[in-house]
This record gives structure tokens, sequence and C-alpha cells, in this order.
């Protein structure tokens, strides 16, 4: 059974590694920067239990800009509580739990929490083989993003929350 939680600051090392195994590594966040995002956002890291092993992890800012910016991946001070939209900075799922319902759950609840918390929309880059993934959920593809994170190619993404 998968249980979908709030983060405590303990498991930010399973994160981390967890990260590094999801993530090349010119995209990965490292343990320290995680520690950095979780003082200053932490109501918004969202864990999957399956009893006591983290098997995955969302989290993500919040801003009232359109757009994920690359900056923000790297600098915690940038988040604006008082902003409209919150974003994702990633959706992690270890390989051997993907592709059963997991990294939906964590949407949804990620989803919820923005509602709760009184957004407008959620913001996401992602590479064109997670469009599908991301529009089952009513993201629209605005563009083709400017980020150049990682040296990947990304798209800008956005849901609306009806409030």
């Amino acid at each position: 059974m998968i249980k979908i939680e709030k983060a405590k600051a303990e498991d930010l090392h399973e994160i981390a590694k967890i990260e590094a195994i999801c993530f090349p590594e010119a995209e990965a966040c490292g343990y320290e920067e995680f520690v950095k995002r979780y003082k200053v956002f932490g109501e918004n890291f969202l864990v999957a239990r399956k009893e006591d092993k983290i098997v995955g992890f969302i989290n993500g800012n919040e801003t009232s800009q359109r757009f994920l910016p690359d900056c923000f991946y790297g600098d915690a001070s940038l988040h604006d509580a008082e902003g409209i939209y919150m974003s994702v900075f990633g959706i992690d799922v270890l390989p051997a739990f993907q592709h059963q319902g997991i990294a939906s759950m964590l949407m949804h609840s990620y989803i919820d929490l923005a509602k709760e918390k009184g957004k407008q929309g959620i913001i996401l880059t992602c590479k064109d083989r997670l469009l599908p993934f991301y529009e089952k959920f009513g993201y629209q593809k605005l563009q083709d993003s400017a980020s150049t994170h990682g040296g990947a190619k990304w798209n800008d993404m956005f849901l609306e929350i009806d409030v």
C-alpha cells in the first residue's frame, strides 16, 4: 500500500538518492540543495511511502511567474509564498516502482495541495516524452521552454486550477 504524505527533514537523504537515480547528473538536485529548498518551502515536499520506504517524491516552490525559470532550481530564496502558482521541480519514482500509478498519486496530491493553498495553477517544464503524462492531468503545453537546465530540451506546461 502506497501512502502519500508530507516529507520530513530526515527524508532528505533518501530524496537526494532517489533524485540521483531518476535524473541525469546535470539535471539532478543534490542533498545540500534539497536542504536549502526544504528550509524555505518544505511544506511543498510530498513523499510516496511503501511501508517505511520512500519510493518517490514531488517538490516545487511558489511563484507569480507563469514559466519556470532555471534560476529557481538553484536559489530557494526565489520562493514566493504569496505567489499565485505552484511549480513542480521534479516528480521522481524509483525505477522498480514506476508504472504502478505512484507518480499519478503524487501529482494528484500535489494538485490538491495547490488547491488547499488557493493557487490559480501549477507550472512545470518537462521533456517531450512526458507530455502525455502531464496532459492526462489537464496540463497544457504553452511553448518550447527557454530552459537550458542540464542541457536538455524542455516544454513549458501549465495547469489551470479553478478556485
